[in-house]
């Protein structure tokens, strides 16, 4: 019993002692804390009142429609892609009622021409649920997607039931309880909630939008795609998992230019992309504001060899990101509803685990919503180059939007996932008691109420970009 006190005693005076060094090498910088977040009680109100139910009818209606198969039919009440466009739009629409006239229901209509999966020419048209900003100097668009249709073993067959209840029922139910939750409340910013069509004939109406959205130099900050999140039992090796998402985000972006390629290799900021940093936000805040529910970090684009909604955007110079089910299971997806022997196929809806889905959705909610009402990034991040063994931060305030409280430097050792320390200052430029060589470094921008921007890797700068005492940013970049 004795040597279990003293063991506690020790443990305990440990963890005194490293707390204490740790406020030192947090109290070098003036103005500065190592400030624990907490939860915003409006969006954890929110995130409370998602419903597992409300998400298990829209799939089960989403289903009913028989197939969604982008080339099925379009004039019917009752079967096909045309009556489960309208339906949506429809529930946007009722959704649309709570916004105070913010929130715009439309069709949005594009034509494919012919191609390998699409033999003729055809119009699709995906749901578009636009819930403006209240701030009319805050141009930020963020984005969440689930794709409509649906398909069964052939790709190119559009008649037979294909009911698409986890691929991607689900998607587009998370997103139409997002908006019905999210609908009356007031965010600075604009969030799109999109239910697109042709993601299994070939990306094609996340590619169409993406490619609107580039030309129009629209500022999407974030894109959270949302394909397969209600299974929890994988095929073959029968695993169960009810408690876990995995976040997809890419390495190199897709859009990396050649100097962006050379500040990559010279910083070792390969496992820093925008889209990276977001998953680790989702990771963040998600799990602050859902007990019990994991969120892991996936570090490649998508699945093996596999695609999503999110690629287009990527590929456009957009952040975004895949929310995809921890286990998928290959006898439901992609197949012929029918039964052999004693398995049964088909994506059917008793095989969605709606308490699962819903869980992902309040992850979604948390983060986005916490995106929405944040302040802008901070401008020109950069990192002083010098030989020692402090760091040096600056960056330049926001020209947009709203004044932030302060912002959080986050710090971690080059060797870890994810951010470590985080120190809060009201000033913008730092020095550092961590040295560049060990440690890597991000600035982000908090609100008066503490949601936070995405956080920004610095570039190197050769000088102190001063002047009047006060950050220059010319000379940040």
């Amino acid at each position: 019993m004795n040597i279990l006190k003293l063991t506690i005693v020790a443990i305990f005076a440990l963890a005194i002692l490293a707390c204490s060094e740790d406020s030192k090498r947090v109290s070098g910088v003036t103005n500065s804390t190592s400030e624990k977040s907490t939860n915003n009680e409006v969006i954890s109100g929110m995130v409370n009142r998602i419903s597992s139910d409300s998400i298990e009818a829209k799939v089960k209606k989403l289903v009913s429609f028989g197939s969604r198969h982008s080339l099925s039919e379009t004039k019917s009440d009752s079967f096909g892609i045309g009556a489960a466009r309208r339906w949506v739009k429809s529930q946007f629409d009722g959704y649309a009622k709570n916004s105070g006239g913010r929130m715009l229901v439309e069709l949005d209509p594009f034509i494919v021409p012919p191609g390998r999966r699409v033999p003729y020419k055809v119009e699709m048209k995906n749901v578009m649920a636009t819930l403006k900003g209240t701030d009319p100097d805050d141009d930020r668009i963020f984005i969440i997607s689930g794709h409509l249709d649906s398909r069964v073993s052939d790709v190119m067959d559009s008649t037979s039931k294909a009911p698409g209840a986890n691929d991607d029922a689900s998607g587009v139910a998370l997103v139409m309880e997002l908006a019905r939750v999210m609908s009356g409340m007031e965010f600075p910013s604009t969030i799109i909630f999109l239910a697109v069509q042709g993601e299994e004939q070939g990306l094609l109406g996340a590619t169409h939008l993406a490619e609107k959205l580039r030309q129009d130099s629209a500022n999407v900050v974030a894109m959270f795609n949302n394909d397969m999140v209600g299974n929890t039992l994988s095929s073959q090796t029968e695993l169960r998992n009810d408690s876990t998402v995995r976040v997809f985000s890419e390495t190199i972006p897709a859009f990396e230019t050649e100097d962006m390629e050379k500040l990559r290799k010279y910083s070792g900021s390969e496992n820093d992309s925008h889209s990276r940093q977001l998953a680790r936000y989702i990771k963040e805040t998600g799990e602050a504001y859902v007990n019990n529910f994991n969120v892991t970090l996936n570090y490649r684009m998508d699945r093996y060899l596999r695609g999503g909604d999110h690629i287009p955007f990527s590929k456009n110079g957009f952040t975004a990101v895949r929310f995809c089910e921890m286990n998928e299971n290959y006898y439901y997806q992609h197949q012929d509803v029918r039964k052999e022997k004693s398995q049964q196929y088909g994506d059917l809806p008793k095989y969605v685990n709606y308490n699962y889905a819903a869980q992902i959705a309040r992850v979604n909610l948390a983060a986005l919503a916490n995106l929405a009402l944040a302040p802008y990034e901070p401008k020109n991040v950069g990192l002083k180059v010098d030989l020692g063994n402090t760091t040096t931060l600056v960056w330049g305030a926001p020209d947009k939007g709203q004044t932030p409280k302060g912002y959080n430097i986050l710090i971690r050792e080059t060797y870890k996932p994810l951010w470590e320390k985080k120190i809060y200052i009201n000033d913008t430029v730092a020095t550092i008691p961590y040295s560049k060589d060990n440690f890597f470094f991000a600035v982000q921008s908090v609100g008066e109420k503490g949601a936070l921007s995405l956080p920004v890797f610095p570039v190197p700068v050769r000088e102190l970009p001063y002047k009047n005492n006060k950050p220059d940013e010319s000379k940040a970049l």
